[in-house]
Order: C-alpha cells, then sequence, then structure tokens
C-alpha cells in the first residue's frame, strides 16, 4: 500500500451540494439559474420538445468526435461520452457510449469551479482538459476531458463535455499500462484541470506538452483537437437552442430534467422491498508477480426510496488494480443506468442523488494518491460495477414486474491486450500502438425471460461495436487467424449466458517482435457470475504459441483453425505482465462470456438442442451440464433426459452427504416471488421462504440463515467454460461452490470462489427482505 503524498488532498473531489458549491464561487464568475415558480410553470409541450433538443445536442458532438477522431478506440469501439451540465456541473444529459464515464464528469467540473474560478479564472471561450482520476473526468489517466463553460449575456449558464479513452499518454508501459507499477508515478502523468483553449484559440504551448507524453502523438493530437471541435459543436447548438427558446426556458428544462429522472427513479425504488443485499469479487493477481486475491464487498441497503452501497470491507489499494472515487462512483453508474433506470432518461445529475457511497479511503475501489490506477475503469471500477448489478438484480428479481431489468453478469470485465512495435509494410518503416479492442464483443448475462445476448456487447458501453478485422489488418502489421465465438463460454442457466469469442494474430509485415502488455482479471476466480443458481461464465485465458509451424503453414495455404495446430510451446500468460510475439507465433485471446440464470437442470431441452446445432453448447456439455440426452436427430429425447437429470440430482444429494431427512412443506401457490426458484409464505417476522419447486421450508423470517445444502467441490464441477488451472495465476485455493435446496436438490446459488469466501447469499435479510410488503 502507497503512503499518501501531503499536499495530494487539493486535488480530491467529492459531489459537493449545489447551493454550497454556488455560494462559494466569487462575485467574477456569475451564474444563470432560475427559481422553483419557473421551473413549476413549464408547459408539457416546450418541456419535451428542449429535452429532446437538448439529448440531440450530445448525439451532434458523439458524431462530430468520431468524425474528427483517428483512434479507432473512438472510431471503431466507441469508447467515449459527452454530457450537457447546468451551471454548476451537474449532468443534465449524457450520451448512450461509455457509461462509467458519467460518474466522473461532474467531478471535474466541481473541481474547476472550486479552484479555478479566480486563478486563472472561468471565461468565455475557454475550455479545460484533464486527465487526473483524482480530480475526475476519467476513470484512470487514459480517460481525457475537455469541457467547456458556456455563458449567456455574460453568466455562465451551463457545460459541455466530452472525453474518451487514450490510446497512450506516456508512463512505463506501452499503452500506458505498466503491470509492474507500485505507484502513479509509474504510469502516465495526471493533469489537473488545465487551459487548452482561450478565447476560443487551441493554446499551442499546452497542446504541445500534452502530445509530446505520448508514443504516438499525431493521434493524441488529433483526438484533442477532435475533442475541441465536439465541445465547439455543442456550444454552438446549446446557444441555438438557447436564442430560441430563450435562456430561463432553457435552464428550467435542464433543472427539470434532473427533478423528473430523480423522482421516476424514488418512485421506483418505493416500490421495491426494504432490505440489504451483499455481493463479494475479486481481482486476482494485482501486478506483475503477485499471486494473491484482492476483494471488493459491498452491503446495498434500500430504505423507501434511497440506495446506501456501502463498500466497507474492501481490500486495500494494491498493484495496479485501484481506482478512485471516481472510478467507484462510475462502476455504480455503469450498474444504475441501464438496470434501474433504462426507461428512465439518463439525466446523470438527477439520478445520482437517489444513492449514496461508503468506502474507506485507501482501498482498491476508492485509492489514495499515489496509488497506481491504470487498470482503474476495467479492473475494480467494473468489478464495482459488477457487484453493484448483483445486488440490483436480486432486488429486482422479487418484482415481477420488473424482472425485465433482472441480468446476470455480463463479460466479467475487460481484457487487455496493448501491442506495440514497427510496421515495415510502407516505404519508411512506422512504430505504431494499438489496444485490441475485440473483447468488445463480451457475452451478456441471462435474464428471467431470455438467454444472454452472444457476444453482445459491454454492458457499460451501450452503443459500443467491436472492430471490423479487415481494418485492424489494414491499419497494423497484423494477421488475423480467426475472430469466433467459442462454445460452451456462456454460464449454463434456465437461461443461457451469452458465449463469448476468441481471436488469434500473429505478426504480419513486420521483422520484428511486437510488444505485448497483458492486464486483465478473471482468470482464476470468476467475475461472471450468474443469479438463482446459474453458474458463471468462462474464465478468461491468454496463450502465445511459441515456435510455432504457422509460417509454413500459410506458405502451403492452410490456416490454421486452432491453437494446437500451430505446433511449438504453448505459454499462458498471467493476469499482468509484458512480453512480445515474434514473427511466426501466435497471440490468442479467450474473453468472458456472461453468466447464466437459474438452475441449468430446468433448462427446457428443445434450448439446449437448438444451442447445440448452433455450436453454442458442446454436445459433451449438453449431457453432462444441462441433462439433455440428444437422439441421432440431433432432437432432445424427453425420457433419457428426465432420467438423466433424475441422476443428476441425486449426484448433488450424495456428494453433499444428504440423506432423506424428514422436511416442512407449505403451500407456495400464493407465495411472494424472491427469485426463479424461491418464495415467501406470509408476512413479516413469521413469513417463511420455500422452495418453489418442492414446496420445502428453507428458513423463517426469524432465522438469519436459509437452512441449505452446501457442496464445495473442484472448479471443474462448474463446467468446461472454467479453467482447471487456477493455481497458475494465484496461491489461495479456488474451488466450486454450490447451495441446494434439500428437498429437490434444484441449484439455488453457484459460483467458483476461494476457499476462504464468505458467503452472503443465504443469509435473510437478503433473500426475503420485507416479506410484509
Amino acid at each position: 500500500m502507497t503512503m499518501a503524498v501531503p499536499g495530494s488532498e487539493r486535488f480530491s473531489s467529492r459531489p459537493t451540494d449545489p447551493a454550497t458549491l454556488a455560494a462559494q464561487l466569487p462575485a467574477s464568475l456569475p451564474v444563470h439559474t432560475v427559481t422553483q415558480e419557473q421551473i413549476d410553470a413549464l408547459d408539457p409541450l416546450t418541456y419535451e420538445v428542449v429535452r429532446h433538443r437538448l439529448w440531440s445536442v450530445t448525439d451532434e458532438m458523439g458524431e462530430a468526435l468520431k468524425r474528427m477522431s483517428g483512434s479507432p478506440i473512438v472510431t471503431d469501439a466507441n469508447d467515449f461520452d459527452f454530457a450537457v451540465s447546468d451551471e454548476l456541473g451537474q449532468e443534465v444529459q449524457v450520451g448512450l457510449y461509455n457509461t462509467m464515464l458519467v460518474g466522473a464528469v461532474d467531478l471535474a467540473i466541481y473541481w474547476t469551479l472550486q479552484h479555478r474560478a479566480t486563478n486563472p479564472g472561468i471565461v468565455e471561450g475557454d475550455m479545460f482538459l484533464t486527465n487526473d482520476p483524482w480530480v475526475g473526468g476519467g476513470l484512470h489517466q487514459n480517460d481525457a476531458m475537455v469541457y467547456q463553460p458556456v455563458f449567456w449575456e455574460g453568466k455562465l449558464f451551463g457545460w459541455t463535455s466530452a472525453i474518451a479513452h487514450q490510446p497512450d499518454l506516456g508512463g512505463v508501459g506501452l499503452g500506458s499500462f505498466s503491470p509492474a507499477a507500485q505507484d502513479v508515478f509509474s504510469e502516465s502523468l495526471p493533469t489537473p484541470p488545465v487551459k487548452v483553449v482561450r478565447d476560443g484559440l487551441l493554446q499551442d504551448d499546452v497542446a504541445d506538452m500534452w502530445v509530446r507524453r505520448s508514443r504516438v502523438p499525431m493521434m493524441i493530437g488529433l483526438d484533442l483537437r477532435a475533442k475541441v471541435g465536439a465541445n465547439t459543436v455543442g456550444r454552438d447548438r446549446l446557444l441555438a437552442v438557447i436564442a430560441q427558446y430563450g435562456a430561463d426556458t432553457v435552464k428550467a428544462v435542464m433543472k427539470r430534467m434532473m427533478s423528473d429522472a430523480e423522482s421516476r427513479l424514488r418512485g421506483k425504488l418505493r416500490d421495491l422491498p426494504d432490505g440489504t443485499w451483499h455481493a463479494t469479487g475479486y481481482q486476482d493477481q494485482s501486478h506483475t508477480g503477485d499471486r494473491n486475491l484482492h476483494k471488493i464487498t459491498v452491503a446495498m441497503t434500500k430504505a423507501d426510496d434511497h440506495l446506501t452501497l456501502d463498500f466497507t470491507g474492501t481490500d486495500p489499494q494494491a498493484g495496479v488494480i485501484n481506482c478512485t472515487y471516481a472510478g467507484m462512483r462510475g462502476g455504480v453508474m455503469l450498474a444504475l443506468l441501464p438496470i434501474l433506470a433504462g426507461d428512465i432518461p439518463w439525466s446523470a445529475g438527477g439520478l445520482m442523488r437517489c444513492f449514496d457511497l461508503v468506502a474507506e479511503e485507501g482501498t482498491i475501489n476508492n485509492a489514495s494518491f499515489p496509488a497506481a490506477v491504470s487498470r482503474g475503469p476495467i479492473g475494480p471500477a467494473w468489478l464495482t460495477g459488477n457487484l453493484v448489478a448483483e445486488c440490483l438484480s436480486q432486488m429486482l428479481d422479487q418484482s415481477t414486474a420488473l424482472d425485465a431489468h433482472v441480468q446476470a453478469t455480463c463479460c466479467g470485465t475487460w481484457d487487455t491486450a496493448v501491442i506495440a512495435g514497427l510496421d515495415e509494410r510502407g516505404p519508411v518503416p512506422n512504430p505504431f500502438l494499438s489496444i485490441m479492442m475485440d473483447p468488445m464483443a463480451g457475452g451478456y448475462g441471462a435474464q428471467p425471460q431470455a438467454d444472454g445476448m452472444d457476444t453482445g456487447g459491454l454492458f457499460c458501453i451501450p452503443l459500443g461495436r467491436v472492430p471490423d478485422v479487415e481494418m485492424t489488418e489494414f491499419l497494423y502489421p497484423v494477421l488475423a487467424l480467426w475472430r469466433r465465438e467459442e462454445p460452451d463460454s456462456g454460464g449454463p442457466g434456465r437461461r443461457r449466458g451469452g458465449v463469448a469469442a476468441s481471436m488469434a494474430i500473429t505478426p504480419h509485415g513486420t521483422s520484428f517482435p511486437i510488444g505485448l502488455v497483458l492486464a486483465s482479471a478473471g482468470k482464476a476466480v470468476s467475475q461472471n457470475n450468474g443469479l438463482a443458481g446459474g453458474y458463471p461464465g468462462n474464465t478468461g485465458v491468454e496463450k502465445i504459441a511459441r515456435g510455432s509451424d504457422l509460417t509454413t503453414m500459410l506458405a502451403g495455404g492452410r490456416l490454421p483453425a486452432g491453437l494446437d495446430e500451430v505446433g511449438g510451446e504453448q505459454e499462458l500468460c498471467p493476469c499482468y505482465g509484458e512480453t512480445y510475439v515474434a514473427p511466426g507465433e501466435v497471440f490468442t485471446m479467450f474473453w468472458q462470456g456472461g453468466g447464466g440464470y437459474g438452475d441449468p437442470l430446468t433448462r427446457e431441452p428443445e434450448d439446449v438442442a437448438r444451442d447445440v446445432r448452433e455450436q453454442k453448447v458442446s454436445a459433451e456439455h449438453a449431457t453432462v451440464g444441462y441433462g439433455v440426452i440428444l437422439d441421432a436427430t440431433g432432437a432432445p429425447d424427453l425420457d433419457a433426459t428426465r432420467r438423466r437429470r433424475e441422476e443428476l440430482r441425486e449426484v448433488r444429494r450424495t456428494r453433499a452427504g444428504a440423506g432423506e431427512a424428514s422436511r416442512t412443506t407449505v403451500d407456495v401457490a400464493d407465495g411472494r416471488r424472491l427469485d426463479d426458484n424461491l418464495v415467501a409464505v406470509g408476512h413479516g417476522a413469521d413469513a417463511q421462504v420455500a422452495c418453489r419447486h418442492c414446496s420445502t421450508v428453507l428458513g423463517s423470517g426469524s432465522v438469519g440463515d436459509l437452512d441449505l445444502v452446501r457442496h464445495e467441490g473442484p472448479v471443474t464441477e462448474a463446467g468446461p467454460q472454467v479453467a482447471s488451472s487456477a493455481e497458475l495465476y494465484v496461491d489461495q485455493a479456488v474451488h466450486f461452490r454450490q447451495y441446494c435446496c434439500p428437498g429437490c436438490f434444484t441449484a439455488l446459488w453457484t459460483a467458483v470462489v476461494p476457499v476462504d469466501h464468505v458467503d452472503d447469499v443465504v443469509r435473510t435479510s437478503r433473500v426475503l427482505a420485507d416479506a410484509s410488503r
């Protein structure tokens, strides 16, 4: 754990009360605002027209950035976002791109108002640039934000902002990822807000300072100008709306948008049961050479119309797997926007009023300066979002009206691979650097009424795209050997998790080795958990074939279909490390699918047969994992399937050492749904939790834990989607753990976890919540 640097507290940003912030502003910075009476006086038609005009402003900003940027991260993968904010920085409208960034944009504006309003001042024609994760704006240093104040008649009216991931901003490691870093001084330099535009002119001194740090200065310079251009579009469009409808009307709409989003979310929360839900996840390895697991834990309490997310108990900051407060908040928004606010306009400034965050300083998702944070958004922030999503889904699963918003964890995390080297295909060799964006095709988590989308994308980027393989080969000296969906990678369940994919590349057009930086998680312990007994999706894996016979194969006109065909020695890559891929060698990456929902032994046999036909599930796993027997035509044999599933349930009974103990049953016909398997019968302290399949009573409102059958075994019992080699990554023992109903042995909770994992899943406080509702 790094020691805090004296003076660094100045660069810490937190949400602040709007009235307090407004009172702190100097008289030299007058702001435009409106009264509550003006907000209440809005007519519905004007409100809707102006609201949609503001929405279109962010859309136009997005299109401007994509047209001006030269980075595939922006143009192909859509890893960026925008916002229009009010005079105090509260986000009024955000884009449908990287939703994690929504949790950080306003923090940078708050900080700027507090620390730049007097010196050097905030005036018309300014734009600011920052990549400081402690200030906000982004979640790690590669997230660079350009934002501007918008004035009307001499008063600060609002802000526009554009933020995107940059491929490289300096530091020890390629792509600014240093897998061995122990503090931020080995990474890209965090830059607090600095004026990059004055009086409408880009400042060459600041721009030169900015691009000088990068290994790809031309791309960084172009992206900087693209963000300046996007902000210019945003300001011009916003001023046009003000000119047409009047400043007071537009500002009243902005305030109303936030209050409407807040009231709608609070109304949804009131209709849900009060209670506390828990989730715990792990980062496997923290840096090169580390072999430990690092825990993030959350207790989500819902009381009336408010959420409290308490991360107390999370492990101390370590290695590169840290994020700042902005990253933790971004992780929360990753989950909250699509799950709770999928049917509410994304006026984030109002939505964020509905929750509080509790987190200890110096932990891996609330790291203190100078912790290394390059892995922040795609490590601890992402895992934070997964855990919050798990809690939200368990809460929503109790409402049949809202089960369309319930979803098992999607694709675990982002598998990072940075490649760099010398491109010799042109008349003059040129250096290149890129992040492999193919893991954008992650598998989505399953839902109560639907399978997860296969290679459907990333939960945090609704408009994300997977890059075109041919464009990757055009831009960089690599040959793509395959990119394909992988069977059995989706978590088994009554509803199957979406399958993931793999890709393989080899150097092509260079005689030099290509440098490779790897940063990932979810290889020893699953990060893509299932729900309601559903199994996790696959664990990730990367390998390099050294000394392969690929060159001979290609010369003979053969293209390999798998790593085994190219020969040589297969080198397993660690979670964090730096290495290379030489010409003739093959690098392959297999990223993660979505978790399943419900016990796989309850999946419709016809659905399993279709999965086998479409190569989503192997024929072997259909029998072993789902208990489905297929005949010679590929159709399910229903009698044989019934017998096979009875055998598998008996295996669960036998391995748990459970006998034919007497059990109490209850009429579940009128029970209130808790999830796919559990119902609550009765009310208050006298309520009972029962299995909806066999009516066995599992506990009551006065009992702390449910009476379930617990099994622990090797991770291979989770299925072929989970690697059996956790010991190659971490020293802690990892195993398969499952809780079943003692009556019918339906799986109620399934996971791959460390042996010392403390279960929250069976606590009545989480499952029963408020049975009186």
